[in-house]
């Protein structure tokens, strides 16, 4: 009986231990796979904070980038009006050209506004043209330290002084007053036969842009009342995109006022 007892007991510790030894082993197994897991885990949240901290760091460069390829954009401006044609002119110091991002901006009224992050501390001053690397965006009507406020091309107030590539002819371009994309070239000849694809440019005869800005491309044309034609003209500048503007400054404007009013008390 002792034996057999002994016997009973000896196949109860091989049992035991066998049961020990599997324990261990799914232990071991178990532990490597949570191992695994929180590798894994762990692996992701780095890889999605280094993720958001480099796509940080590439908006910054690219904020700043954009910020001095605008800058450049205006000395080259600046440059060019400056240099000017080799057997023309010259427009030394006539413009002033300073780089603005734009705050706040209407697309949608029909009166609508621009307002830029530089006032009278960066010597904006009202009166002054707005355009950007695609054409011309409006212009600016009142100025405090910092911030500047404007009307755009968009707003049936503002009338800008434009000239034909092919004809050289001049008229006035002015919103059509639906669409953002659209503007209306008027008070041309009736007799005068606009083709579609010519481009509009500033004409040069206003004091607040220069010559040559773009403006648009001339689409349809119709005769209004049998005295006067104007034009469809697709605006070059998609102001559902704008940020980055210039602020072109005449810095004759008080001169030629000054003039044009002499002109005006003479008659």
């Amino acid at each position: 009986m002792s034996d057999q007892k002994a016997s009973s007991i000896l196949v109860s510790a091989v049992v035991f231990i066998l049961l020990e030894l599997a324990a261990l082993v799914l232990l071991y197994r178990a532990s490597t796979l949570q191992n695994i897991w929180i590798n894994r885990a762990s692996h992701r949240t780095m890889a999605l904070l280094w993720g958001s901290g480099e796509t940080l760091r590439s908006r910054f460069q690219l904020e700043a980038l954009n910020r001095e390829l605008q800058a450049e954009n205006a000395r080259l401006q600046e440059r060019l009006r400056v240099s000017g044609p080799a057997d023309g002119p010259r427009e030394e110091g006539i413009y002033r050209y300073t780089p603005a991002t734009v705050v706040k901006m209407s697309r949608n009224r029909t009166h609508n506004y621009i307002i830029l992050d530089k006032g009278s501390e960066d010597g904006i001053r009202p009166q002054s043209g707005i355009i950007s690397d695609r054409g011309v965006v409006g212009v600016i009507q009142a100025v405090d330290k910092h911030f500047s406020y404007g009307l755009t091309l968009m707003n049936p107030d503002i009338s800008i002084g434009a000239r034909l590539d092919r004809s050289e002819l001049v008229a006035t371009i002015a919103w059509d007053g639906r669409r953002t994309d659209r503007a209306i070239l008027r008070n041309l000849p009736p007799h005068q036969v606009v083709e579609p694809g010519d481009t509009v440019r500033t004409s040069g005869f206003s004091i607040l842009f220069p010559p040559d800005v773009p403006i648009g491309v001339t689409g349809d044309s119709r005769i209004l009342d049998g005295s006067t034609r104007q034009v469809e003209v697709t605006l070059f500048q998609d102001f559902a995109r704008l940020r980055y503007v210039t602020v072109v400054e005449n810095l004759k404007r008080s001169e030629i006022m000054a003039l044009e009013a002499a002109g005006e008390d003479a008659r």
